[in-house]
């Protein structure tokens, strides 16, 4: 019942999912579903296979199409359009392991949705020593995924309400 993932041949205890992470997840993974029907398919939480030691399960992971939607294997590499981590008290973690991992796997693109500093970092030129490529992309700017360049998100739909515009809204809800 605990929450594991392989990581390198190790199992690794994944953190419990506070309320920004599990709001967080829930915007980027409803988003990226009506943005991508019937170009990709976007999986949430679920195992990837990075060869045989290594089966994370990241946030989202955006996939190429494919007609069993993966029943017949977990996605590998080179179905892997773009790997989404939300991160608050996992964000050193996931820049140092994940994303080293990511990039040795050549997964083209990953963006960590970093809780802490109210961004989006986008990794790409996946090779062995990471990757090459590192942008952050702040509220008010848009993103695109590298391998999906026909759609773009504003950050601000993405990264889940900054906390007095969430007290804001609920104070107008009990109104």
């Amino acid at each position: 019942e605990e929450r594991v993932e392989l990581i390198c041949g190790e199992i690794v205890p994944m953190a419990p999912i506070g309320k920004p992470h599990a709001v967080g997840l829930r915007r980027v993974d409803r988003i990226l579903q009506k943005a991508l029907e019937g170009v990709a398919i976007v999986s949430a939480q679920n195992p990837i296979h990075l060869g045989p030691y290594s089966e994370p399960e990241p946030d989202l992971a955006v996939l190429r199409l494919k007609e069993d939607e993966y029943l017949s294997e977990h996605p590998e590499p080179g179905d892997i359009l773009l790997v989404v981590e939300i991160a608050d008290t996992t964000l050193s973690h996931d820049k140092q392991v994940k994303t080293l991992l990511y990039a040795q796997a050549s997964i083209p693109e990953t963006w960590i949705m970093n809780l802490v500093d109210d961004c989006i970092e986008a990794f790409t030129g996946p090779g062995p020593e990471g990757y090459a490529n590192h942008a952050v992309y702040r509220r008010g700017d848009r993103i695109s995924p590298s391998t999906l360049p026909d759609v773009d998100f504003a950050v601000d739909d993405l990264l889940p309400p900054v906390v007095e515009d969430s007290e804001r809204l609920e104070e107008e809800g009990s109104n």
